[in-house]
């Protein structure tokens, strides 16, 4: 696989407090790299300094093989992104905002232009003017935007906030669609996790500014601990709690006025079910619950931060 993106031993301070330290990983051409943590885990820091809007302390970040701290210009060459929201002029056209981006950068054809407008589905409304757009329609030219120049490394920060479910859904299409189809570095951070788990082929986890895994979403969905949950929907609930408190209490997750989420699996499913039945409890549903990544975010973590 082409490594697009390397961070090698990277440490960020801000006075004395430590906020990046000593992380390391990869991002390779052709998937959507996920990049999770919780409120002021040094995820927007890290974005930064890849981006070169921050000095680096120590390591080095390669872009396309080349040193951010030593060929500067050349690395930044091979970056588009968005951090926080994408910047335009109101008063013009997007059809216009990107004419004059597509000056800063040699080689951007009108026919390159046309084309990227069609990859973020913005034909029928490019020339109108961005202040009648909506904050959708804004991030949309501010993708097109970004990859004008055809980027080998695609940055964004919390891209879907503020957009709507399908805007969200639109989005996540064309940046699967950017790298599985074209071959580019995704890196993307969100707070949303059901549309990471969704949208990446692997995904970093940064807490108190360390790294604590890097892998893909199918090897993180199932490495959680702990065994599968299944869920009983039961009437009456108490008598149910009750029964499975004396044999099964430790392994009762979560319980509301209509279910019991229990962590077993396998025949124990059945014990408990012959149980409840035999003591007069009716049994609606039993149904196994699949891991999420927000579990297997939480687990890693270890809970108890806000997810950002």
């Amino acid at each position: 696989m082409e490594t697009v993106l390397r961070l090698s031993n990277i440490s960020k301070s801000f006075g004395k407090k430590k906020i990046i330290d000593n992380i390391s990983f990869e991002v390779y051409a052709g998937e959507v790299f996920g990049f999770l943590g919780p409120n002021g885990a040094g995820k927007t820091t890290t974005i930064k300094m890849v981006m070169g809007f921050l000095s680096i302390d120590a390591g080095d970040i390669y872009i396309n093989n080349f040193n951010v701290k030593k060929d500067y210009e050349k690395a930044m060459s091979y970056i588009g992104g968005i951090v926080e929201n994408p910047e335009m002029y109101k008063d013009l056209s997007g059809l216009t905002n990107l004419q004059m981006y597509a000056r800063l950068h040699e080689g951007v054809t009108k026919e390159r232009i046309n084309e990227v407008i069609t990859l973020v589905g913005m034909e029928n409304r490019i020339k109108e003017k961005m202040k009648k757009y909506s904050l959708g329609m804004k991030q949309r030219c501010g993708l097109a935007q970004a990859i004008l120049h055809k980027p080998k490394l695609l940055i964004l920060d919390e891209p879907t906030n503020g957009l709507d479910p399908a805007g969200i859904r639109d989005l996540r299409d064309i940046l699967k669609k950017l790298a599985h189809e074209e071959n580019v570095a995704v890196f993307v951070s969100s707070h949303l996790m059901s549309e990471m788990e969704l949208m990446c082929d692997r995904v970093a986890i940064i807490n108190n500014g360390k790294i604590l895994g890097v892998k893909t979403v199918k090897e993180l969905l199932t490495q959680t601990t702990g065994t599968i949950v299944h869920r009983f929907k039961v009437k009456p609930i108490e008598k149910a709690i009750e029964l499975l408190s004396i044999k099964y209490g430790a392994l009762i997750k979560n319980s509301t006025a209509e279910y019991i989420d229990i962590e077993v699996e396998g025949d124990a499913v059945s014990e408990i079910t012959t149980l409840l039945a035999t003591q007069g409890v009716a049994i609606s549903g039993v149904n196994k619950i699949e891991t999420s990544l927000e579990d297997a975010f939480m687990d890693i973590t270890g809970g108890g931060n806000h997810i950002a």
